[in-house]
């Protein structure tokens, strides 16, 4: 029994250690004047995973995790808008995703819609710009009109862009690229020399952003399920077994302390990233 209670309390003082340590780090995020060593990464995508098994351990049905899942986006995109991240790309609804029950379909289709109206104005008041990469057109026509309306009221907004995959697979987005580049050399308005990385690259649905420094995945799977397979080719990958409604402030806070911690090397040596920073360190 003392040992019982005398776990309780460490863990009690533990959790309250870590909340005064993670509100710190937050607090220093928020003012980066003070950390100016800080470095908060200008994209993060994340795969939202786990709604539906978040719900079953909650004895809930399917749509009732998705729900809370959608409210977790709110409370993620204004922890962008304060720590100063630019783009925040959401894996919302794969082309895989059409092969669930029809039930599921039409739930996670009428809730986007819902959501869509809900959430638009406020997206606009703070200066967040709505963007969508994917096949648009398999998206029921309401789907898509509420999505086109949505982009075209915050189209001027200059704060965090705010980006959903929807209907979206990595593999669709290479062959239509690559349809596209074909074709340009088929009717000789393309030298087939001049295809590099950055030519790939203007053909995405990325071609507007930056490619992703931090991808994080929740609920415990360890692969990237055909998403941004060419724009992830350098960031940064962050697994937790955190089920997306349950990811909250300090989970999102924890993974971006993670990315701070890697040296992110681009094939080079360690001795030549030290190099480097050096070397910016002594020219400032």
């Amino acid at each position: 029994m003392i040992k019982i209670i005398a776990k309780y309390f460490f863990n009690k003082k533990f959790s309250e250690l870590k909340s005064k340590y993670l509100q710190k780090i937050i607090k220093n995020y928020d003012d980066r004047s003070l950390e100016p060593n800080l470095q908060i990464p200008k994209h993060i995508a994340i795969i939202m995973d786990g709604n539906a098994r978040w719900a079953k351990n909650n004895n809930l049905e399917s749509k009732d995790g998705h729900n809370f899942g959608c409210e977790n986006i709110e409370l993620i995109t204004n922890q962008c808008l304060k720590l100063g991240v630019k783009y925040l790309t959401l894996y919302a609804f794969s082309t895989e995703n059409w092969n669930r029950p029809k039930e599921e379909v039409d739930a996670l289709m009428e809730l986007l819609v819902n959501t869509i109206r809900k959430e638009v104005n406020v997206l606009n008041k703070n200066n967040v710009r709505l963007c969508v990469i994917g096949d648009l057109a398999s998206l029921p026509h309401k789907c898509q009109v509420e999505m086109n309306e949505a982009i075209e009221l915050t189209a001027a907004n200059t704060g965090l862009t705010l980006i959903l995959a929807l209907s979206y697979s990595a593999k669709w987005e290479l062959v239509e690229a690559i349809k596209q580049i074909s074709t340009a050399v088929k009717n000789n308005q393309l030298n087939i020399e001049a295809i590099n990385d950055a030519l790939i690259s203007a053909h995405l649905s990325t071609a507007s952003f930056p490619d992703p420094e931090l991808m994080i995945r929740t609920s415990g799977e360890h692969r990237i399920s055909n998403f941004l397979l060419y724009q992830l080719a350098y960031a940064e990958l962050y697994f937790t077994s955190t089920h997306w409604p349950d990811f909250r402030k300090e989970q999102f806070i924890q993974a971006i302390c993670d990315y701070q911690n890697r040296e992110r090397r681009f094939g080079k040596t360690s001795e030549q990233i030290q190099t480097n920073l050096t070397n910016v360190d002594e020219s400032n």
